[in-house]
């Protein structure tokens, strides 16, 4: 039965030995795909600064509407 144990916790850390993103921007590494620039990532909202700064900090607001000249 120790073995047992020792052998599952064992699998589960070896789960935890390397890094995982949740998207492909996340990763420090990826910030230099072309996914990962503008425009690109404005429509996904998967441009780096989005995902690694606080999500309330960075929000895209929408755009302003524009006055319409009419006489």
């Amino acid at each position: 039965m120790k073995n047992l144990v020792l052998i599952l916790s064992l699998m589960l850390i070896s789960g935890c030995l390397e890094d995982r993103y949740r998207y492909a921007c996340q990763n420090p590494d990826n910030f230099a795909l072309a996914e990962c620039q503008k425009p690109k990532c404005l429509f996904t909202q998967t441009c780096p600064e989005y995902l690694v700064a606080p999500i309330l900090e960075k929000k895209i607001e929408p755009p302003a509407p524009q006055a319409s000249s009419e006489r």
